[in-house]
């Protein structure tokens, strides 16, 4: 039998037992949904998360049709006529053009919503834990305009955790670090609540745009966005690794406005994420400052995990650990950590409800 692509990784389809399950149960099929600022990932309940894609969308705007999304999207990006627009409609963590967002979700679930699904869905869908009521409201209408029955909204934070494996029902101080594209959540939890949360607007995209206007300012050098991100996956470090690391850049002058290329080093690029790195570090300080003596001893001994994307970044933890003098673990698979997490809460809905917020 042959297996079905859908972005992320090959997926067997159901035996015919479960299909006929299905169908006598509307064809309805649950999803969870990592709406993030860089990426979206969608989980499918049983089935494990089957599309992870950019968080991009480029429409046609004299016709309104959609032209490209996620990894096509982002291949184009930059590069075409003034009649397409490709936009990023996430910002910080939360929606900017509801329009374009509508568009991207609903194409997104038509790619991973299989065949013989007759219902609308249920979707949980995580979110950052500073969200505003009218962002939350955002979200919702954006997600039913795009086909959902019912939306579900999870705390990021609460999601990593679940993700990572962490005991969160248990009575024990379990502190987690999520740093995505355009957030870092960190939180305290304990007993299926959040004792301490707290989201601030530098993650993933503030440490590109710190990379750009690096290289803009002191070496004169204007690059992409996405080049940029290359650049910090590349060569981006939190602390020296011992060796010296270039690569080949390429960029527009800025006092001839000329193409020019560049060898850049670790050490320019280090020097450039330094600023959101420390905002991140005093982030996590001062949720260290507000924990009370039990729930201290509980982070000492266990010790603080990272997710997201942004937890990729070399000697991030480390630097963090000799930041705080508390041990900090990278979760498995960070960047899919919030999306598997809240899978768990699509897979037990009936039990895990109560996690959700309203």
């Amino acid at each position: 039998m042959s297996s079905i692509s859908l972005g992320y990784q090959e997926i067997k389809p159901l035996s015919i037992p479960s299909r006929i399950a299905q169908l006598f149960s509307g064809g309805s099929c649950d999803m969870a949904v990592d709406l993030g600022t860089a990426n979206i990932l969608i989980y499918l309940k049983n089935r494990g998360v089957i599309l992870n894609e950019p968080s991009l969308i480029a429409v046609d705007e004299e016709s309104g049709k959609v032209l490209a999304l996620g990894h096509e999207a982002k291949r184009i990006y930059g590069k075409t006529s003034r009649s397409i627009k490709c936009i990023r409609p996430m910002k910080d963590g939360v929606i900017a053009d509801f329009a374009m967002t509508s568009l991207m979700i609903e194409h997104m679930f038509k790619k991973a919503r299989k065949r013989f699904m007759f219902q609308k869905p249920r979707t949980v869908i995580g979110v950052p834990s500073g969200i505003t009521q009218v962002e939350k409201r955002a979200v919702i209408d954006a997600a039913l305009n795009a086909g959902s029955r019912k939306v579900f909204l999870v705390e990021e934070p609460m999601a990593a955790a679940l993700g990572a494996d962490l005991p969160v029902e248990q009575a024990v101080g379990n502190m987690i670090v999520d740093i995505g594209g355009g957030t870092t959540e960190v939180a305290i939890i304990s007993m299926c609540g959040t004792v301490y949360s707290h989201s601030i607007r530098v993650a993933g995209d503030e440490m590109d745009e710190a990379i750009q206007r690096h290289l803009k300012r002191d070496y004169g050098l204007q690059v992409g966005i996405f080049e940029a991100e290359r650049l910090k996956l590349v060569i981006g470090s939190a602390l020296p690794t011992g060796e010296t690391r270039f690569t080949r850049t390429y960029g527009r002058d800025v006092a001839t406005g000329m193409p020019q290329p560049a060898e850049v080093s670790d050490e320019i690029i280090r020097d450039a994420l330094s600023e959101p790195i420390a905002a991140i570090v005093t982030s996590i300080t001062t949720a260290l400052e507000q924990m009370n003596a039990e729930i201290a001893q509980d982070i000492i001994s266990r010790g603080i995990f990272l997710a997201g994307g942004g937890a990729l970044l070399t000697g991030l933890s480390e630097r963090l650990t000799r930041e705080t003098g508390i041990p900090f673990y990278r979760s498995q698979d960070p960047l899919s950590c919030v999306v598997r997490g809240v899978g768990k809460i699509v897979d037990n809905l009936g039990e895990m409800k109560a996690l959700c917020i309203s």
